[in-house]
């Protein structure tokens, strides 16, 4: 179990006076199993109407406006968290159960493609010969693993809107790349799959107080019994070092920012993650 400090800063700077400012943001973590948010703040400058909610996919969203002039917005949200270890699934599901119509039907849209998230026919290859023989769980498992080993991890090569299909022709991509990637090749094969964003502690044996330049996060979670998170990026489970905000199909559904804005300049956004382990 860790406790973790979490001071996520995005600021838009605009080139000109912007008028007016409408945005959603789905920046705050929620109590799950594995996950206990022990304080969470959003503080948003400058604004003038806020409204929580919880989208269709169970995701904390503040929808939020700036109706005043102004050159800069800053939006900083803050979350203390203990995360822990998510244990084996107890009933492990069979292909057979997978294929039912009770799975089928209520997990539909975590089988269905998305233009994002589409396996080509070598991605959906890959993860047939992966998977071999291997129950659902180990399947999913040894198909993350090898296609992570086929993927160099590059920064600055695609965008978070960047198809599956052109990561993999560069053989290259960051971890919404390598999640886009998974997804679609687990639902391949009939697993239900889903993708997670949230934040990466990325040290391991860090001092306790000792603050982090962290990371925006993108990872997987497949259905095999119980949801399975695995962090494909690192080749690790998702677990003490992983902050969960938001699961949807693709990154579409779980941008941490969206909006409009009214004026005639340009935006510039710098975005600064900091992590620090209380616990």
């Amino acid at each position: 179990m860790s406790r973790l400090r979490v001071t996520h800063t995005s600021t838009f700077r605009y080139s000109g006076p912007v008028q007016a400012s409408y945005n959603e943001a789905r920046m705050t973590p929620l109590s799950e199993a594995g996950q206990t948010v022990i304080d969470s703040r959003l503080t948003i400058e400058p604004h003038t109407w806020t409204y929580d909610y919880r989208d269709y996919w169970g995701t904390a969203v503040t929808a939020f406006e700036a109706l005043v002039p102004h050159e800069s917005l800053v939006i900083v949200a803050e979350h203390l968290v203990e995360v822990g270890d998510r244990p084996p699934v107890r009933n492990p599901a069979t292909w057979a159960m997978l294929r039912s119509p009770d799975v089928q039907d209520r997990l539909a849209e975590f089988l269905s493609d998305t233009p994002t998230t589409a396996a080509p026919d070598e991605v959906a290859a890959l993860a047939a010969a992966a998977a071999g023989a291997l129950d659902p769980d180990a399947a999913a498992l040894a198909v993350c693993l090898a296609l992570r080993d086929e993927l160099e991890y590059i920064p600055g090569v695609t965008s978070v809107h960047t198809p599956a299909a052109e990561a993999w022709a560069a053989r290259a991509g960051v971890c919404q790349d390598v999640a886009h990637l998974a997804v679609g090749a687990l639902r391949s094969l009939g697993i239900p799959a889903r993708y997670v964003s949230g934040y990466l502690h990325p040290v391991r044996g860090d001092e306790i107080g000792e603050t982090v330049s962290g990371e925006s996060h993108a990872w997987v979670e497949w259905w095999a019994g119980d949801w399975v998170p695995f962090d494909p990026t690192n080749r690790i489970p998702a677990g003490s070092h992983h902050v969960v905000l938001a699961r949807g199909r693709s990154y579409d559904d779980v941008a941490p920012l969206r909006g409009i804005y009214a004026g005639t300049g340009t935006q510039e956004l710098a975005v600064t993650v900091e992590i620090t382990r209380e616990g």
